[in-house]
C-alpha cells in the first residue's frame, strides 16, 4: 500500500467515524468538497498546510493520517 493508498483509507475512516459526509468535512475545513473528495479518490496531492487543517477538524494527529495499519482508535 502507498502514501496515497494510505492516507486515502485513514482519511474516509476519521471522516465517517466522526459522522461527516466530505461535505461536512470540507466545510469545517474552509475546504471546498471536491477537494475532500479528490483526496479519498487518490487524484489530490494534499499540502501539508491542509493535511494539518483536516487533522485538526477530525481532532486527529496529523500523523495518523499518514500512519500505515493505523490503529484507528
Amino acid at each position: 500500500m502507498d502514501i496515497f493508498d494510505v492516507l486515502s483509507a485513514n482519511l474516509r475512516f476519521y471522516r465517517k467515524r466522526t459522522g461527516l459526509s466530505q461535505e461536512g468535512l470540507a466545510n469545517v475545513c474552509n475546504l471546498h468538497r471536491t477537494y475532500i473528495g479528490g483526496i479519498e479518490q487518490r487524484r489530490i496531492n494534499v499540502s501539508v498546510k491542509n493535511l494539518q487543517k483536516i487533522a485538526d477538524s477530525l481532532n486527529i494527529e496529523a500523523y495518523e493520517l499518514l500512519r500505515p495499519n493505523s490503529d484507528r482508535r
